[in-house]
């Protein structure tokens, strides 16, 4: 229990506690303050927000004006060019590192060019606004009319050497972390962050990695690899037989041999379907080359991040606090579940299948081991800068042999072995990198930066660059800190809340975190996340305040349990001990720096408030609560009236408009007489649970198409999130399926359940009591040709228009009354008739046309579109903003409400920055929810 006149006052962060950094102009920011008393600290050039291809604009308070003119006198602008794409499955998540790079790293010392490689080699120059998109499909078939197009990889070689300093490589896969790009670069002498062509070669193969780390006295996975069409069948059934598996059942891993870690990976059962796999990843296009691994039966996987903090071309590596990955199953999963790797969608979709724990939940001996071992592997192999390396820790050495007693990776507890080399890690807000670089200090920022200019040390015409501050003063704090810096007067606190209940708990996250780092960069906010935890009794509901490392979590589940274990005192007393032991040693390379001047992030506990304690020290403090939470009682009013009752002010609509918008019925009815106007609603017939669960299928289903009057309906929760349990239904079989689901309270139906094709469906749990049916609408398809190798035939979009409606999403935003309309977006579904959570909300997949194509929609009936939009968003009575989700007539620009998301998806690949920065000018994420903060914090003035 902690309400906010209990709150003692207690030191942000206790400098004695940490190694200190020797110099008299580098100093560790104090407890009291972010404020940076030191004079090389306020040299800083301020986060940037894009406002355009190539102008950055500092926000970083007071000094901004005055060091924007030293920057130019002293021609210390440091020119970055930011490659992403490629042609590895990947190339979406490269794009999310991308657009995290460059959130991060812009300032009035630094500026980002942005360039993408799409699929088949082909360099363009983009703008920054592309690089919002939430994948490459959202701008790959207009490339030709909206960027700059470079005939051969060598011209856009050149023209990097010509107007770049340095290249930051962020594609993932084939050419980003095999040597291609790294090649390219060398050979028109282009300097770049990372590792060597020749050592990528050798790292990003795992066979040719596995065979080097042997023979660097590694123990390392028996494997087998295969290539080629011609496949040694035979050879595979020796190296089954000795290594004692069975050559009909025997469980082992078959991987592409050179792809992202986690693409293609699969788990196989004897040799035929090992041969079998290895075709599979061979005919997908993943690799030619592909590799069986013995299944590491009772293995625990980690990943760790290294840095390498020395001077030059003296390689000094330090190995942040590993995480372990901890996949999960449920007591029902099927073979394959309980057979699961960590593969794509779990590693970038927020899911329960997976845990991390930072640091692992190893003995000592073998985190150290871990750590030391991840240093020599660094050196070794000749890596720079930074890597990610994946392993496993066996507590028993039954499946694997060594010829040498002394190879490294023994422990008495068990053995350690490494197994994946990440040459360039994801970058996306919540990554290992950050994860990990927060535990020790490190902001987004400051990791990001140093990063950058370590790389820029091995280049003498890049030293003048490498004397400027590189970390951004943290606006970010615990409630703990809020109530004493009340006397900062001009600093606006802000109170982030993200979390919940539902089933869309982990967009919130992704949401709230999002929001979260933009506000943070503006330098008269103070910023802090909250996340509301799952509870029946609202009012005493449990709210954590979140120090900084803690935010970076995949799931809330995880987050809470982060929360409870820090204040574990052992588990809190070992991550302690380890934190200090990386900080010193980091401490030591990074002091010959000039440039670093200190950790920014401290490594707070977090606090525990009931809601109503909460929501009155935000009266207290007069903080605005910015609302993340999706579904329950951060989208149905609840949260809004009490907020309201206490006169905070709060982000969104108020809390009749949430509460019938909350109510797709509701939304209906109160609309319903727009008809005449251009406004049309959908039939509904709502039905209980129960009674979908006691009646007859077959006659629920005859009853429901003979109301409707359709052969197919669209059956969803009557109040629940926009993805959440959303099916369609062909038949009465289809119906018993979503009833057994129901019944059964899965958590998702499987792909392809219905009778017609369909991605991964996310159920509510618990299932929700009230369902709708409504007639199922028809649309065409809309197409996007994939890219051929001729550039003159590059992607384009297939419409049969046959149907003259189509399905667009549209975000308004406003004051009550006089709501706009944001560019629509039409949206593209790639894996059945609805969209999926991951093609909503995952960053890389699901694709948005924004603005709408005029091959699809007129301009005139986009006019007429919006302007209806407007008017469903003022007879709502919505303010701040929101989204609505429809069908427009592409000729008649009249609209049909699905529904309406008051506090709609705010993800980094939400398509709401989309349509932000289709605006005239441009609404860059910063500025966008600055934007809607101001907003609400107007709402009682």
């Amino acid at each position: 229990m902690a309400a906010s006149s209990s709150l003692s006052i207690k030191p942000r962060f206790d400098s004695s506690n940490y190694p200190r950094i020797q110099s008299s102009d580098v100093l560790f920011q104090t407890s009291s303050s972010l404020n940076l008393k030191n004079s090389r600290r306020n040299g800083f050039r301020g986060t940037g927000i894009v406002r355009s291809g190539s102008e950055v604009v500092a926000i970083d308070d007071r000094r901004a004006e005055g060091v924007s003119e030293k920057t130019r006198e002293k021609g210390r602008v440091l020119k970055v060019g930011l490659i992403c794409g490629g042609p590895s499955a990947e190339r979406g998540i490269s794009l999310n590192s991308a657009r995290s790079v460059l959130d991060h790293i812009q300032g009035d010392d630094l500026h980002v060019s942005c360039y993408y490689i799409d699929p088949n080699l082909n360099a363009y120059a983009i703008s920054s606004a592309q690089v919002y998109s939430n994948t490459p499909a959202d701008f790959d078939f207009k490339l030709e009319s909206v960027a700059q197009g470079f005939n051969t990889l060598t011209e856009f070689a050149e023209h990097l050497a010509s107007s770049v300093d340095i290249v930051f490589p962020v594609i993932h896969g084939r050419f980003g972390e095999d040597g291609g790009i790294q090649e390219l670069l060398e050979k028109s002498n282009v300097p770049f962050v990372g590792t060597r062509s020749k050592e990528c070669r050798t790292a990003f193969d795992k066979y040719d990695a596995s065979m080097e780390l042997k023979k660097q006295g590694f123990i390392t996975v028996p494997n087998f690899v295969l290539q080629g069409s011609e496949l040694d069948e035979s050879g595979l059934s020796r190296w089954f037989f000795n290594n004692q598996l069975d050559a009909n059942s025997g469980k082992v891993v078959v991987k592409p041999t050179r792809a992202g870690s986690s693409i293609g990976v699969t788990v196989a059962y004897g040799v035929a379907d090992s041969l079998c796999k290895v075709r599979q990843i061979i005919s997908e296009g993943i690799d030619d080359k592909v590799i069986v691994e013995i299944f590491l039966e009772g293995g625990k996987e980690f990943t760790a991040i290294v840095l390498d903090v020395g001077s030059e071309f003296d390689c000094q590596p330090v190995v942040f606090l590993p995480t372990e990955v901890e996949l999960q199953s449920s007591v029902s999963a099927d073979l394959s579940e309980k057979d699961a790797i960590f593969n794509y969608r779990r590693k970038y979709l927020p899911t329960q299948q997976v845990v991390y724990h930072t640091p692992p939940r190893f003995p000592l001996d073998v985190t150290e081991k871990i750590r030391e071992g991840a240093t020599i592997l660094f050196k070794r192999l000749g890596l720079r800068d930074f890597a990610r390396i994946d392993g496993w820790f066996l507590p028993t050495s039954a499946s694997v042999s060594s010829s040498e007693k002394d190879d490294f990776g023994r422990t008495e507890s068990g053995i350690v072995l490494f197994t994946d080399i990440n040459l360039i890690s994801g970058m996306e807000q919540t990554s290992f990198l950050f994860q990990q670089a927060s535990k020790v200090g490190f902001s987004h920022s400051n990791i990001l930066r140093t990063i950058i200019q370590r790389a820029c040390l091995r280049f003498p015409s890049l030293a003048s660059y490498c004397c400027e501050s590189n970390g951004s003063p943290r606006k970010s704090k615990s409630l703990k800190l809020v109530q004493q810096s009340s006397e900062n007067e001009g600093v606006q606190k802000v109170f982030v809340i993200f979390g919940g209940d539902t089933s869309e708990r982990q967009v919130s996250l992704m949401s709230g975190t999002n929001v979260w780092l933009n506000l943070q960069v503006s330098g008269d906010l103070e910023v802090t996340p909250c996340l509301l935890a799952p509870g029946n009794n609202i009012s005493s509901r449990t709210v954590w305040s979140l120090p900084y490392s803690l935010v970076l979590r995949h799931t809330t589940e995880e987050v809470i349990d982060a929360c409870t274990e820090a204040l574990e005192p052992a588990r809190a007393a070992l991550t302690s001990h380890l934190r200090k032991q990386v900080m010193e040693e980091l401490a030591n390379g990074l002091k010959n720096h000039i440039w670093f001047t200190g950790f920014d992030i401290s490594d707070e506990q977090p606090i525990k408030f009931t809601l109503e304690n909460w929501i009155k020290l935000a009266k207290e403090v007069q903080a605005t609560v910015f609302i993340a939470v999706h579904g329950g009682i951060g989208e149905d009013g609840t949260l809004q009236l009490m907020l309201e009752t206490e006169g905070v002010p709060y982000t969104g609509p108020g809390f009749l408009a949430s509460k019938i918008c909350m109510d797709k019925v509701a939304t209906s009815l109160t609309v319903e007489h727009l008809t005449n106007l251009g406004v049309l609603t959908i039939n509904k017939e709502v039905r209980q649970k129960a009674d979908l669960l006691n009646c007859s299928v077959s006659d629920v289903w005859h009853e429901v198409v003979s109301k409707l009057q359709c052969e197919t309906v669209c059956i969803k929760p009557a109040r629940d999130g926009c993805s959440t349990g959303v099916a369609r239904l062909c038949c009465a079989e289809d119906l018993g399926v979503y009833v057994k689901a129901l019944e059964d309270c899965l958590p998702r139906i499987p792909p392809n359940s219905f009778a017609k094709a369909h991605g991964l469906i996310e159920m509510p749990v618990p299932p929700p009591e009230l369902l709708i049916f409504e007639p199922f609408i028809e649309t065409d398809d809309i197409t996007i040709n994939s890219v051929s190798k001729s550039r003159n035939q590059h992607e384009g979009l297939l419409w049969k228009g046959s149907s003259r409606w189509v399905e667009i999403t549209v975000g308004v935003i406003g004051k009550r009354g006089s709501m706009r309309s944001l560019m629509p977006s039409v949206t593209v579904k790639e894996s059945g008739d609805i969209l999926s959570l991951e093609e909503k909300f995952q960053g890389g997949t699901g694709i948005n046309l924004t603005p709408p194509p005029l091959s699809i929609m007129s301009a005139e009936a986009l006019v007429r579109c919006k302007e209806r939009i407007e008017l469903i968003a003022n007879t709502l009575e919505l303010e701040g903003f929101s989204r609505i989700d429809a069908f427009v007539n592409v000729d008649s620009g009249e609209v049909l409400i699905i529904e309406v998301n008051t506090v709609p998806g705010m993800t980094p690949s939400t398509v709401l920055i989309h349509q932000a920065l289709a605006e005239e000018p441009p609404m860059y994420p910063h500025t966008f929810f600055r934007t809607l903060l101001d907003l609400g914090s107007q709402r009682f003035v």
